[in-house]
């Protein structure tokens, strides 16, 4: 006898339809899990039998064999269980066949038959969807989540019983407290005001830079200048995300665990900060079998900020050159390859040196020039040249006034931010941080005295030809501020101090 029905298995962000089929032989009693199934995955064999038993249902005294289609893609994770369970129970003849083969089913089972929720049901039932299967059974902690898919037709349950009773068994439905999602239960953040900062008026502007070209930006300054300050505020002055770039969003926190489905869609860009001790792992991804995403793909559409930098480890601050220049994370485990987005702005924030006090003169610092070398040195030259701000932050003063608040810049910001998207409508292109600097130079014709600057500072050494893109595509933000077509070289030069910490060409 055999049953059949769906789930889905996740490799990154790419749900894959799997096909889970049950024989029941008659033999000796045998429950065998066979298609490239992880540890957590094998255990789902304990957790049916348990959870059909407490149910109410009778389990099969057969040889049982589930075999998980196709046998060649890893399949990890206990969302399979609620598939294996109804599977097993449409071949033993419990519950109608052709109803379990019409649906797809995703969670866990507890031993007491409960469903309890699973990560990345977004992109799993996105993917069902996508494959003309719209059906989809999920635990009720799971429900507001999946019914964000378009088209989904999304059945909420509370135990395997209640799943049973849908596809016709005959059993007693138990009334069960569901369980709750408390992995997503993730507070909200409240997002400060720019008003806040009081001086720093090239530091706001830089910020403001930053914010309208989705440009990388680098802070250096004595502790309490406020640097940390200018940071958090930066998501503040970024536009909302489109629709597909909240979904993709949010699909990545669904799989990472820290999606609060009440919230609906990820709307507003994200926001990491990771410690200073973070390791490679949890800032590019990883865990056992499949990789998870770190916080370099949870900060996907937003901001990832590294405070104190130099503190980072070195391996941690070379992880981020792949995706800083490619905007996605290629994860190679044995398991497999997850591929995740990573398209955030990198934010960092340094003091000059250990002590903090080789502001000015430096007089008052009390590090060694070797320290102070070795210090700043972790921030490695092909990282920092794909920084295209790199900014002074001086030390705050009594007499230093409040600014402009929050909601003011970020209308200039969304201003400069369409006049990007209409420029580059006909690319895949959304700022001028993305465009190649080919394309930036031929926009500004052949005459090469509007980047004169820029070819002295080439010929002297103080510039790589990278770094003189990245001031390029400053200078074409700075225009949009401006409200002008394209730069002029006085825009030029005011990216190439923006670049050069104020120290100049």
């Amino acid at each position: 006898m055999l049953g059949r029905t769906r789930a889905v298995a996740l490799v990154g962000l790419a749900g894959h339809l799997v096909d889970v089929e049950s024989h029941l032989a008659p033999s000796l009693p045998a429950f065998t899990l066979v298609g490239l199934p992880d540890a957590s995955l094998a255990e789902a064999r304990d957790r049916v039998r348990a959870a059909v038993t407490s149910s109410g249902l009778t389990w099969p005294t057969r040889r049982i064999t589930v075999n998980l289609s196709p046998a060649t893609l890893p399949k990890t994770g206990s969302s399979f269980d609620l598939a294996v369970a109804v599977a097993t129970l449409a071949g033993a003849g419990l519950v109608e066949a052709a109803s379990v083969a019409a649906w797809v089913h995703l969670g866990e089972l507890g031993l007491d038959g409960r469903l309890r929720p699973v990560r990345g049901v977004l992109p799993s039932v996105a993917a069902s969807v996508a494959a003309g299967h719209s059906r989809v059974v999920v635990p009720r902690g799971n429900a507001a989540e999946a019914r964000l898919v378009p088209g989904a037709q999304v059945l909420a349950a509370d135990s395997l019983a209640q799943v049973a009773a849908h596809h016709g068994a005959d059993v007693e439905v138990p009334d069960v407290e569901p369980v709750r999602d408390v992995a997503s239960a993730v507070a909200h953040r409240i997002v400060p005001d720019l008003a806040d900062v009081l001086g720093q008026e090239e530091a706001r502007y830089g910020l403001e830079v930053a914010a309208a070209g989705g440009h990388h930006l680098l802070m250096v300054g004595p502790p309490g200048a406020g640097k940390t300050m200018l940071a958090s505020r930066l998501p503040g002055l970024l536009p909302d995300l489109d629709e597909a770039d909240a979904v993709e969003v949010t699909a990545v926190h669904s799989v990472a665990g820290t999606f609060d489905p009440g919230r609906g869609l990820v709307r507003r860009p994200p926001f990491e900060d990771p410690h200073h001790t973070a390791t490679p792992a949890s800032i590019v991804g990883g865990g056992s079998g499949l990789p998870r995403p770190g916080a370099a793909s949870r900060a996907h559409r937003g901001v990832l900020f590294l405070d104190e930098a130099p503190e980072f480890t070195s391996a941690v601050l070379q992880t981020l050159r792949q995706p800083l220049e490619h905007g996605e994370l290629a994860l190679h485990r044995a398991g497999g390859t997850a591929r995740y987005p990573a398209r955030f702005q990198l934010v960092l924030a340094a003091n000059p040196c250990p002590c903090g006090n080789a502001v000015g003169k430096g007089l008052a610092c009390t590090c060694r020039p070797e320290q102070r070398r070795r210090y700043f040195g972790k921030l490695s030259g092909p990282l920092l040249d794909r920084i295209d701000l790199q900014l002074e932050v001086p030390a705050a003063r009594a007499v230093d006034v409040r600014g402009e608040d929050t909601v003011t810049v970020a209308v200039r910001v969304a201003a400069a931010r369409a006049a990007q998207l209409e420029r580059w409508r006909t690319t895949t292109w959304r700022t001028n941080a993305e465009v190649p600097g080919r394309e930036l130079q031929a926009r500004l014709g052949p005459d090469r005295s509007l980047v004169a600057d820029l070819d002295r500072a080439v010929d002297r050494g103080t510039l790589s030809l990278r770094g003189a893109d990245r001031v390029l595509r400053v200078a074409w933000t700075v225009a949009d501020l401006e409200g002008r077509a394209a730069p002029h070289r006085a825009d030029v030069a005011h990216a190439l101090v923006l670049r050069t910490r104020g120290h100049g060409a």
